[in-house]
């Protein structure tokens, strides 16, 4: 015998499956067949009604939302289907496993945001609760709004300050009068709301004829602490 035969001639043999056994096994795949044949059934059969209560509920212009019983993830998905078939709006509220449910709202009464979020916290949604909540939009706008009346009225308080000393008067003996009051021009606020006006950001000089000035003005200042030190 040679290597190949008696490798195959030590391995264990497959087992046998007797007619009992394979009887068994088909009777499970016809089974699961079945069973899924049924399943698919089923969901069709949900589908169809979906839709049937979807129509009902669109012709009913008394009806502007419409809630569904919970369900799980399986038929959620097939609602959800169904409402964007329909041009309907559809959100999930309640926890998963509890009490999950799907409520559809008509498109020309689509939910806000604040309505939104009071159903996901399982409350219940009515004019009362609209009304509070847009109150206290209001109030926090308005605080809002005082907020920056009051910043703007600092600024501008901020801005009115006068100083008691004047900028060209102080620095003129050591940059020049010239360069003091060109200076003081530029510092300048805008007294309206504290800023400096745009014709003043704007330095129509070249940049050859900036570093030549801030070079002659820096010059005048060493200049000037040089006699102030001796």
């Amino acid at each position: 015998m040679d290597l190949l035969g008696s490798i195959l001639s030590s391995m264990d043999k497959p087992p046998v499956v007797s007619e009992k056994q394979k009887a068994y096994l088909k009777r499970q795949r016809d089974d699961h067949q079945k069973q899924q044949k049924l399943e698919g059934e089923r969901l069709r059969s949900f589908r169809e009604q979906v839709e049937q209560n979807v129509n009902k509920f669109l012709k009913d212009d008394s009806r502007k939302e419409y809630k569904l019983t919970s369900m799980d993830q399986v038929h959620r998905s097939i609602v959800y289907d169904v409402a964007e078939v329909a041009n309907v709006l559809a959100h999930s509220f309640g926890e998963e496993g509890v009490d999950r449910h799907i409520i559809l709202f008509k498109k020309e009464y689509a939910p806000s945001e604040d309505h939104l979020n009071v159903l996901r916290r399982g409350e219940e949604w009515n004019d009362e609760i609209a009304k509070k909540l847009q109150d206290e939009k209001l109030r926090q706008a308005k605080e809002e709004e005082e907020e920056e009346e009051e910043i703007c009225y600092s600024k501008k308080r901020k801005n009115d300050f006068i100083p008691n000393t004047n900028y060209k008067d102080k620095y003129k003996h050591i940059i020049g009068e010239e360069a003091a009051l060109e200076a003081a021009r530029k510092t300048e606020a805008n007294s309206s709301y504290g800023c400096v006006p745009s014709e003043n950001k704007k330095d129509q000089r070249s940049i050859e004829q900036t570093l030549a000035d801030i070079k002659a003005k820096k010059k005048k200042i060493e200049e000037a602490n040089h006699q102030l030190s001796q």
